[in-house]
């Protein structure tokens, strides 16, 4: 009689991310201090984006603190590859992604993680750069028919924002990063921000998890290429739910019709007239049309390529850290 040969067993494999309730994750800060007042976290929120005291101290202290335990680790890791190639060791900046859809926070969270990082001894340089100063501007996205899908991978000029973070990653003194206008909506022409060879880099924008697969030639092969995330140290997907978000988005159109909306140098002035029907339900379209297809398309498939994922709540509040395992347990077959 012959006997079945049995097929082998597979391990079960660990999830890729650790799960965190707040009440898990609060105490991960130690006996780090809360050093950012009220009076400066005003300064750093932004439009109808709450960001209490208590939610810096309960979650975006004990990031900072792993995120500073990343940067010591990095730096040692590169003295031992000096050392070992007897070259002089200098550290290249640490870059830090933070990408998430509009209206989710991640300009805030972005804000407050520099200010938070900045108040480590052993990095006090850290600046921050978002890609909209990537984008291409707007004559050259109404040339291409592309002003509709301003925010989506192809209205970036990519070379650009990988040429600038690779001259960052290897130690040059300065580098430029163009200047965005939310006023006129457009990229200022000739004007730049200077970045000083900093500790920390910060890259914050809502396309920057995109991984090679998202790169196609005209007949839709792949073709292999390199990324902005290939520059991340480390990096944060802010999420939440689609009903949330277009919430939140809504507000934001109203609070900036009554605000940024009126001045007549504003790209939007047009909308600063609409009554509050008429505003929903043209902030409604704007995020159906457009912003809702970029997170659906472009955006929330890359959530799973970050190191932390901070999931919101209805009310903007982080109710789930979710990190990723630096111990992935690979597939052991067992006989």
């Amino acid at each position: 009689m012959t006997l079945p040969v049995a097929e082998p067993l597979r391990a079960p494999t660990a999830p890729p991310f650790m799960s965190f309730t707040r009440a898990q994750w609060a105490p991960l800060r130690a006996n780090t201090p809360l050093l950012l007042g009220e009076d400066e976290l005003e300064k750093l929120r932004g439009v109808n984006e709450p960001m209490p005291v208590h939610e810096v101290a309960e979650i975006f202290l004990p990031l900072s603190r792993l995120v500073n335990l990343h940067v010591t680790a990095a730096r040692r890791l590169l003295q031992v590859t000096d050392t070992f190639l007897m070259r002089p060791s200098l550290s290249p900046p640490f870059i830090l992604g933070v990408a998430g859809s509009v209206a989710v926070g991640k300009s805030t969270i972005a804000r407050v993680m520099r200010a938070l990082l900045a108040r480590w001894p052993e990095h006090p340089r850290v600046e921050l750069v978002t890609t909209d100063g990537f984008l291409l501007p707007n004559a050259e996205l109404e040339a291409r028919g592309l002003m509709r899908r301003k925010g989506f991978p192809e209205s970036y000029d990519v070379g650009r924002l990988l040429r600038f973070l690779a001259d960052v990653k290897s130690g040059q003194e300065t580098v430029q990063a163009p200047v965005y206008s939310h006023l006129t909506y457009d990229v200022v022409r000739d004007e730049t921000v200077t970045v000083h060879r900093p500790d920390i880099l910060i890259v914050e924008g809502i396309n920057v998890l995109q991984g090679p697969e998202a790169t196609r030639d005209g007949d839709g092969v792949g073709r292999p290429r390199v990324v902005v995330s290939d520059f991340f140290d480390f990096s944060i997907y802010v999420d939440a739910d689609e009903d949330a978000l277009e919430r939140w988005y809504v507000n934001r159109f109203l609070t900036f019709r009554d605000t940024a909306f009126r001045d007549p140098e504003s790209y939007f002035h047009r909308y600063s007239q609409l009554s509050q029907p008429e505003a929903i339900d043209t902030a409604r379209g704007i995020w159906r049309e457009i912003n809702l297809v970029n997170l659906q398309q472009n955006i929330v498939g890359t959530r799973e390529r970050a190191t932390v994922i901070l999931r919101k709540d209805a009310h903007h509040a982080v109710e789930e850290v979710r990190l990723r395992r630096t111990d992935p347990t690979p597939p052991v077959e067992l006989r």
